[in-house]
């Protein structure tokens, strides 16, 4: 979801930093109408979208469910997994003193 009248000069060049959210935890029966109409008390609302399971049709929550496991195992290697929003975090082994 983006909003864009409290920083309209993010819209122009396409900088959704402080303008995209992402909604988790939503119904499986949520439709965007439904959630757009809710944001919109807080201001303008230039696009709003539920991903939805392609199969059932009802919303999903897969990035967070993906990240439920900060450090999965791939091919055998420990990676990062968080939110694309929050940026990398590296977890640090304790500094032996």
């Amino acid at each position: 979801m983006v909003g864009g009248s409290n920083n309209p000069g993010a819209a122009q060049y396409n900088d959704t930093t402080f303008t995209k959210i992402f909604v988790g935890g939503l119904a499986w029966e949520t439709q965007r109408d439904t959630m757009k109409r809710y944001f919109e008390q807080f201001g303008e609302i230039i696009e709003a979208v539920v991903i939805t399971d392609k199969n059932t049709g009802r919303s999903k929550d897969a990035a967070m469910r993906a990240c439920q496991n900060p450090s999965p195992t791939i091919d055998g290697r420990r990676a990062n997994c968080n939110l694309a929003s929050l940026g990398a975090q590296k977890t640090h082994a304790p500094t032996p003193q």
